[in-house]
């Protein structure tokens, strides 16, 4: 039997049904009339860009025939990787993922297809197809369960990255999954890999794990510096300059001490990424440009850490400093009033200054952005928190609860949960100053989009 008959007949029964000739299909399709032949006569198999210029000259959708393609070409053929390799491209722009599983699946046996599906996958990783690699990657690390290899961690890394998002319960299985897996990655990777696991702990709160890797970030990114530096060998591409990730595990200490209320180790972190007597020099342009940056973030964590402490003189101080830095503008809002509530004090006037900015957008620097979707979207709901505590106090209730509903329900869409019992927490205390109508929209824009009973709380 001819394993491409299903589709030759399908072919065939076209060509009686339009009353075409080979010849004219040929020139309708762009086949080489020969080669159209061949094909059907069973003589050669059908490539991909075949089967989709026979389907556009039959009048069919693009990946019309894929399905039967796979079960012709590779479950019950030989599947070949000039062809095997334009399906799963091919599949993939169209999204059809269960294509791609099929053909997954039906070749895994045979291991030597492992580094050319790992191939196929780190293509579309780059392209941005993400569902459709994490279909490869899965299937790439299942064949390689039973190895030690880089490729089986560089599959988990992979997967770990595409599943962030907003939602935190699946950010921290993700973080989970994949820190078995770290040290399996070639030392670079592990620098950006690392830096992604301390970054998913501190947009959960989770403050113990949050420092734990930002020490080993620190240490495995000092170490590498010196060992490149020192021997001058080539190093592998980094997403930043090799000193960013020891400066930027002072940066994730510094918030870690600084939010646990260890403001003294707080201090001492931010110091250690403004003066960096350790690089070498002459520095290159990036790396000049990573320097002034977390200077920067220096000068202002340190003031800011100052007005946490008690030292409210600071505040005009770290105003002046960040009124001209944009990007900055957001995140001192929500520090400052942070600080207003902690010891009472009056900012209306510089949140009316600074107004445009309290939507809490992303955080970029010199060279792009610096902190992740996660943690953006965490601090924009503490944020919101604070603004509701603020206003409250100040016994303007409906801006107060009106940012505690979009607080709560920014928690609830990211399953945030420890910011979900705080705004609960702070909705009670209040509850006797809400009026009827803002108990009903909290309750109901908020309680019934998420099962609130499993926590015990009527």
């Amino acid at each position: 039997m001819n394993h491409g008959n299903t589709i030759v007949t399908e072919l065939e029964g076209y060509l009686q049904r339009e009353h075409l000739t080979i010849s004219k299909f040929a020139v309708q399709s762009g086949l080489h009339s020969g080669t159209l032949s061949n094909i059907i006569n069973g003589q050669r198999p059908i490539s991909m860009k075949q089967l989709d210029q026979m389907t556009e000259a039959m009048g069919l959708k693009k990946g019309h025939y894929y399905d039967q393609y796979i079960t012709d070409f590779i479950i019950n053929g030989s599947a070949d990787w000039r062809r095997t390799g334009p399906l799963l491209q091919q599949c993939a722009e169209l999204g059809d993922l269960e294509a791609i599983r099929r053909v997954v699946n039906n070749i895994l046996d045979n291991l030597t297809y492992l580094p050319m599906l790992f191939d196929a996958a780190e293509s579309l990783f780059d392209q941005g197809l993400y569902s459709a690699a994490s279909v490869i990657y899965k299937g790439v690390a299942e064949g390689e369960r039973f190895q030690h290899s880089e490729r089986l961690a560089l599959c988990q890394y992979r997967l770990f990255h595409m599943q962030l998002g907003e939602n935190q319960d699946t950010n921290l299985q993700a973080a989970n999954q994949f820190e078995p897996y770290v040290e399996r990655l070639d030392e670079a990777d592990q620098l950006d890999a690392i830096k992604q696991l301390a970054d998913v702990h501190t947009s959960l709160q989770r403050w113990d794990k949050a420092e734990e890797w930002g020490k080993i970030l620190g240490k495995k990114g000092r170490v590498q510096y010196e060992y490149y530096h020192n021997k001058r060998v080539e190093q592998k591409q980094l997403s930043k300059p090799l000193i960013y990730y020891t400066l930027y595990s002072y940066l994730t200490l510094s918030n870690v001490y600084y939010e646990t209320g260890k403001h003294e180790k707080a201090l001492h972190y931010a110091s250690l990424y403004a003066e960096v007597n350790w690089a070498r020099t002459p520095y290159s342009e990036d790396e000049r440009v990573v320097l002034e940056q977390f200077k920067e973030w220096s000068t202002a964590n340190i003031l800011l850490y100052r007005l946490m402490s008690g030292q409210v003189e600071a505040l005009p101080e770290y105003v002046q400093y960040i009124k001209s830095r944009e990007n900055e503008i957001a995140h001192a809002l929500f520090n400052i009033v942070r600080a207003a509530n902690l010891y009472r004090f009056n900012v209306d006037n510089i949140l009316e200054r600074f107004h445009e900015h309290m939507a809490y957008g992303e955080q970029f620097s010199r060279f792009g952005r610096y902190k992740s979707p996660q943690i953006t979207q965490e601090r924009r709901i503490r944020f919101f928190a604070e603004l509701a505590v603020y206003h409250l106090q100040m016994e303007r209730f409906d801006q107060g609860f009106d940012y505690l509903s979009q607080s709560f329900e920014a928690s609830v869409r990211t399953q945030s949960k420890d910011n979900m019992m705080r705004c609960v927490g702070l909705f009670e205390r209040y509850r006797s100053l809400a009026s009827s109508e803002q108990k009903e929209k909290f309750f109901a824009d908020n309680f019934l989009s998420y099962d609130f009973w499993y926590w015990g709380i009527k």
